[in-house]
């Protein structure tokens, strides 16, 4: 069988399957196999594939007819303009954090003055970025999953950064961490229970994506961990949906954090002024 006779096949097996992007993940499935770009994949459509290579393919194939998301057959996915391992065990990072990302670096004095605190962190891709960005702040990145901690262990590996991974819940762990100014990175699960997602989408870990009847179970939790602190948490970086911005306003108001920017997903809290930090006790 030839790259353009697979090609063709797969096309049409992806589409009745419902996949709207059937031409794209076919290229893409199969310069992965062969291990060429999708233009080396176009220029030789005559090229034989072998039958080793057919089975493989007809295996990775059939994942994504059951709507099983392309990131996770391929073991790896794109952030920011570079390559992070993921699989199962976390969710696929999205173009929308990315924003984030670029608030992040605007920060005035980010470089010198600060320690940022990645919750939730999933598979790294948020704490490592931050890193590779502005390489003099301290990063910590905390998730209750020790699933998840692997995966983002593995992808800091990779790109050889320190970063001070925790397992807890949301803030619980960082609370011996002292004199520094607190930016939290945040991109909780937000999506609302009964909100319908696409198939690809509920292959992914739900406790990564849903957050309750209103998707803001996670955030109010937050919030009320960083208004335990003696000395609040500078800022708040959090992602949620356009149409929650007021409920989370709302929410961050309540626990002494006020909105002072939203760019479409992202929006940015501000806390007190942090000279040094130490934890409350929870029962104050």
């Amino acid at each position: 069988m030839t790259i353009s006779t697979w090609l063709s096949y797969a096309k049409d097996k992806l589409e009745t399957a419902g996949i709207g992007t059937a031409r794209l993940d076919s290229q893409i499935l199969l310069a992965d196999m062969l291990q060429h770009d999708r233009g080396w994949i176009m220029a030789h459509l005559d090229t034989t594939i072998t039958e080793e290579t057919r089975t493989e393919l007809d295996k990775q194939l059939s994942e994504r007819t059951n709507h099983v998301p392309l990131a996770y057959i391929r073991k790896k996915t794109e952030f920011y303009g570079r390559e992070f391992y993921i699989d199962k065990r976390v969710l696929e990072p999205r173009p929308e954090s990315e924003t984030m990302i670029d608030i992040l670096k605007k920060i005035p004095d980010v470089e010198h003055n600060a320690e940022i605190i990645d919750v939730g962190t999933g598979s790294g891709a948020l704490a490592i970025t931050a890193k590779l960005e502005i390489p003099n702040v301290k990063v910590c990145a905390t998730d209750i999953d020790s699933g998840c901690l692997d995966v983002a262990k593995q992808n800091a590996t990779k790109y050889q950064v320190d970063i001070d991974f925790r397992r807890g819940d949301l803030l619980e762990p960082i609370s011996d961490i002292s004199d520094i100014a607190i930016i939290t990175l945040a991109n909780l699960p937000y999506v609302p229970e009964e909100f319908q997602i696409n198939p690809a989408a509920m292959q992914e870990p739900h406790t990564a994506i849903f957050g309750g009847i209103d998707g803001l179970d996670l955030y109010r939790k937050l919030f009320a961990q960083a208004a335990r602190f003696i000395h609040r948490p500078r800022f708040i970086l959090t992602e949620a949906m356009p149409p929650q911005h007021r409920a989370l306003t709302l929410i961050g108001a309540r626990h002494g954090f006020r909105m002072i920017k939203a760019d479409d997903f992202i929006q940015v809290f501000q806390g007190g002024h942090t000279q040094g930090l130490a934890y409350a006790n929870a029962s104050e």
